[in-house]
This record gives structure tokens, sequence and C-alpha cells, in this order.
């Protein structure tokens, strides 16, 4: 997101940002899924990490994106910084995080065989030009060899404001825009009812997920302790706009108690005529009221309102459609698997009524040890006499009757289940990605880090 021009619609009215949330709701026939995934590039000669510039470059990369398979650049100071696809091609976008991260924010899909083929076209066209260029790409949830010192900052001017913010408010936040990397889904609710119970399922159910899609047990060459380091660093980061959201349980859940929840976490940046202005830690609030420091008597427009929502990052998150955001970059098999876990749980309503069930008298402490616990066990986090993998089992079970009974067939005659078939793997044997790679890292690896690049590659 590369943020607005301050050219929308002002926001006059509270209702207003009330009305952001309800234009999202759509009737089940119109429901999409929206797909994003990050891998790490690296230079395949040393494995070292991909800067911007230089002729084998990020920017390069993304040149050579637009010339041969047709995406449209945006610029930013004049430089290239995402993609974008026409909308008769499919509508996705590329997109850079902080430390080159590179992003496919895939187009709204109606089936999980869509999102697949668009997974599978994105990582060719990705390692087409990479291996021209010598980049090669990497589907984990940390860094695995770089340092922070080492790790190359994209020319970005949000990053900046972010970077500079993080620094006050947590030890991790760095780390992890700059050397973390997740795939999410974004799936779309009906009504307000509809969103609350979505968004409850998915918070609760979070750290199961993040335990199933563990993936980033090393940091500079060696384990770093974690299954899932990358779910730990969202535990130091900035607790103002992460975590739990423990008040989406609370009886007066809805659009507004949303609205309130966003107004109070601060700003981090205003963006006008191409330049981000640094307002962290201001309210937006203020600047509902007109008076925001730096801004006299300026309101703000339904971009800023979009912008500001994009800075918030608890472990689901709300826009026109519900954010799944705590999984770890995966191999290519766990990038379809992750969406159609979700989609099997959520968009059948019979199976959402079960995991609704599921988790219904969790409490909060329960929740919250859940999070603080499955970034080192994962899957044997222990959980009310039993460990993690026993809901796992349960809510792979329940994405599998939803999505068989979504009837969504390829030109096969197949319908989606098969996409479950990695996470499946993994809750049968109750090992995840993490500990498979921890193995061969003490065992046929020798210890050197090394060798991820050439068995984990894209």
């Amino acid at each position: 997101m590369s943020g607005s021009n301050g050219g929308s619609p002002r926001i006059e009215h509270y209702d207003d940002l009330l009305e952001f949330f309800t234009s999202g709701c759509k009737p089940p026939e119109q429901w999409r899924i929206g797909t994003e995934h990050e891998k790490f590039g690296f230079n395949q000669r040393d494995l070292t990490p991909v800067p911007y510039e230089g002729p084998k470059g990020i920017k390069a990369l993304l040149e050579g994106l637009q010339h041969r398979y047709n995406w449209s650049p945006v610029y930013e100071a004049g430089n290239i910084i995402s993609l974008l696809q026409c909308p008769d091609q499919g509508g996705g976008s590329i997109t850079l995080e902080p430390g080159g991260q590179f992003e496919l924010s895939g187009a709204p899909l109606e089936t999980l065989h869509q999102t697949c083929d668009e997974v599978q076209t994105h990582l060719e066209q990705v390692r087409e030009i990479g291996d021209e260029l010598g980049i090669g790409f990497l589907g984990l949830g940390f860094s695995p060899k770089w340092s922070y010192e080492e790790t190359p900052i994209m020319p970005k001017g949000r990053y900046q404001i972010m970077r500079n913010y993080m620094t006050k408010k947590g030890d991790l936040g760095t780390d992890m825009m700059f050397r973390s990397a997740t795939v999410q889904v974004n799936l779309d609710y009906e009504s307000e009812a509809d969103m609350i119970k979505k968004l409850r399922v998915a918070l609760a159910l979070q750290p199961i997920v993040t335990a199933i899609f563990a993936n980033s047990p090393f940091g500079e060459g060696k384990p770093n302790g974690f299954l899932s380091y990358r779910s730990h660093l969202w535990l130091d980061t900035d607790p103002d706009r992460s975590g739990m959201l423990p008040f989406a349980f609370e009886s007066n859940m809805g659009f507004e108690r949303y609205v309130e929840y966003a107004l109070d976490v601060p700003m981090y940046f205003v963006y006008r005529n191409g330049i981000y202005h640094d307002v962290s830690g201001k309210s937006f609030r203020d600047f509902l009221n007109g008076e925001l420091e730096g801004f006299p008597g300026e309101k703000p427009t339904m971009d800023d309102w979009s912008d500001h929502l994009t800075t918030l990052f608890p472990e689901a998150r709300v826009k026109k459609f519900i954010e799944m955001r705590g999984a770890d970059s995966v191999a290519w098999r766990g990038l379809c698997a992750l969406p159609a876990l979700w989609v099997g749980l959520l968009y059948d309503q019979q199976t959402l009524n079960n995991a609704y069930d599921l988790i219904a008298d969790w409490s909060e402490e329960e929740r919250q040890a859940l999070r603080l616990q499955v970034p080192k066990q994962a899957l044997k986090t222990p959980f009310r006499g039993g460990t993690v993998n026993d809901v796992a089992k349960s809510i792979v079970d329940l994405s599998r009757q939803g999505l068989a009974s979504r009837r969504k067939l390829d030109r096969f005659g197949e319908d989606e289940t098969h996409f479950l078939s990695a996470v499946e793997a993994i809750v049968e044997d109750g090992k995840t990605t993490a500990e498979d790679l921890l193995e061969r890292f003490h065992g046929s690896w020798n210890g050197n880090i090394d060798q991820i690049f050439e068995e984990c590659a894209y």
C-alpha cells in the first residue's frame, strides 16, 4: 500500500467512518478470496540479500516484470515501488516490504483453484526474471542468515517513519519490519453479525494456525530458540496496534466498537502530494476534529482513514473484509493451504457455526496463553488436557467439511479439499516445518544454514 494523496472525499461525520465498514458487507455469492504472501529475495551467487539499486537489484526485478508481463509501475519520489495488474488480467499487485520482502497481493478470486493458479503464475514469473538476474526466493517466516544491519531498506517514505516510531514502542518491531515474512488471506463478511462471528473465530484460532504454519526457527545462521520467531516478534512490537483484540469478544462488539479502537491507535503519517508527513503518535480523533498538529483546520479524507486502518496490526484485522495475519511465510504448497484452511472454516455457514461453538467458551486468559506459548512450542503447546495439535486436527477436519460443502469444482471435477493436503500432513504427524528444518540443520546440513537456500527456495 503506497498511500493516498488526500484526494478522496472528506470525512464530514463520524458515520462516514462506520460507512467504510458497512460498505464492505456482501451477499455470499459475491464473497471472494484474496491471498497475500511475502518472500525473501537472495543473490544466488553469494546468498546475500538483494539491494534495491543496481543491475541485479529489486528495482531491476520490478522493471523486468513490468516490461515482460505488462504490469503497470507505481512510483514514489522517482523510484518504482510496486506493480499493478490490469483488472481484466486479475487486478493483483506486487509490493515491497521494508527489507525488500517481495509480496504478491492477490486479486479477489472466487475459488481456491483460481487462487492457486495465481500463486503458481506469480512464482513462475518472478523465477524467470529472477534467474536472469541471479536472484532466488525463499519462503520462510524470518530471515535465516542476515543481520538487521545487513538487510537493505526499500525507498518508501512510510517505512522511515514507521522504523523511527517502532523503536519507541518495543524492542522487536524493526526486526518484524525488515526481517519477517508472512502469508495471509482476506475474506468477506455478509453483515455486522457475520463480521463479529468470523472475527472471533479468526482471533481465537489464529494461534492454532500460527502453530500449524510455524516456519521461522533460524536467525543469523543458527537456531533462534523458536519455531515461529516471526510470531514471537509481534509480542514486542507496538502493543497499541497489535495483539488478540479482547474487546472483540465483548457484548458491545460491532463496527462502531472497531471504529473506536481504530481511533485510539496512534497515527503514523499523513500522505499528501507524494510526500509522507510524520505525525507518529498523534491522534486520528484530533484529525477528525480538524485539530491535528501540523494540519490546522484540515479534516481527513476517506483515503486517510483507509491508510490509518492499514497501520493496525492485530492477529486478525477488519477493513472492508477480514484479514487473517498470523502465519509464517511457507513453501509453495503452504501458500495454497493457508487460504484453503480459512475459506473452509469461514465460508460455509454450518462449518462457521461449528468453529464458533468450538471456541465459544475459551476464556481471554486461554486465548492469550496460546498466543504467548505457540511461538516456542507450536503444536506441542498444552491446552485443556491435550495439545494445540488436538485442536489443529479438529479445525482441519472442519475446514475439509466446509470446502466439500462449497462444491467449487475445477475443470477436472475436483473440489477444493485437496488444497488442505499440506496441513493435513503436518497435523497428522504433529511435526511442524520448523521442526523438520531444525532436524536437517543438526543432521544432514551439519549446522550449515546455507543449505536452506538450496533445498527450500521456490
